[in-house]
């Protein structure tokens, strides 16, 4: 069963949608959208995600949040939408008034925003894919680690090899980039407040990361890589595109819910 509802946000009205079977159990997920991705998801990849969760037995609600999609209001931005996450929350627990536990899920900004968020919000769990961890005016640069594991990533590949060997890459552009890549990690007061944040959050926690994805490397480049809450997956896809990857993601979440 898929119910699309309203909900409100302080003076807007947003839309969330809810998918459910008749019998389900007593935990549920809450979708968090990431960017200004509408709540179908990337390629509808949180649909296809939410149906097979409720296929599952387990009731998944996701929404639009301020100023995206079809919910009203301007988008305040990852970084505060916290009362965006407590409405739908709230709008979650009304709509299943069986629910004893919800696990949130986020991919990018929607991971970052639940890090800094989740400690206040009332949730028992959080699943965290791929975090966004540059402050808004970095966003066209990463930290030298993480170029550091592109570069080599590119010297592995016989391919780029051969470009290189041919001339079909700009040495300019090559010599700046080795550059940063050989200087100091950039210091982010986001990585601070995402891990003081954290610690505050009572529930588990599991951080999943495509091994190949940019945006994967730049928070490992960050953050402990001891970190045992922390899984990988070979996928290079931002939200675990492929069939595999997708199958993977979705054991994650129920072990997660389990």
């Amino acid at each position: 069963m898929r119910r699309h509802l309203t909900f409100s946000c302080g003076a807007d009205t947003l839309v969330g949608t809810l998918d459910m079977e008749a019998a389900t159990g007593s935990t549920g997920v809450l979708l968090v959208s990431g960017g200004r991705e509408v709540r179908s998801g990337s390629w509808g990849g949180q649909a296809r995600i939410a149906a097979r969760l409720a296929a599952s037995g387990v009731p998944v609600f996701r929404y639009d949040r301020r100023g995206v999609g079809e919910s009203e209001g301007s988008d305040p931005g990852f970084q505060h939408t916290r009362e965006d996450i407590a409405a739908a929350l709230a709008a979650f627990r009304a709509a299943v008034p069986t629910l004893r536990r919800v696990i949130a899920f986020g991919n990018c900004d929607a991971a970052a925003a639940l890090m800094l968020h989740a400690a206040d919000l009332g949730l028992d769990g959080l699943i965290l894919a791929n975090p966004w961890t540059l402050e808004a005016d970095e966003a066209e640069a990463a930290p030298p680690a993480a170029l550091r594991q592109r570069y080599l990533a590119k010297l592995a590949n016989p391919r780029e090899v051969l470009r290189l060997l041919t001339g079909g890459v700009n040495l300019a552009k090559l010599a700046r980039g080795l550059r940063q890549a050989a200087s100091a990690p950039v210091e982010s007061s986001l990585v601070d407040s995402l891990a003081a944040s954290l610690v505050r959050f009572a529930g588990p926690v599991t951080i999943l990361l495509a091994a190949g994805d940019r945006t994967a490397q730049m928070f490992e480049a960050v953050w402990p890589k001891d970190d045992p809450r922390i899984q990988r997956h070979a996928s290079s896809g931002h939200s675990f595109a492929g069939d595999e990857a997708q199958g993977w993601l979705l054991e994650r979440i129920l072990e997660a819910v389990r």
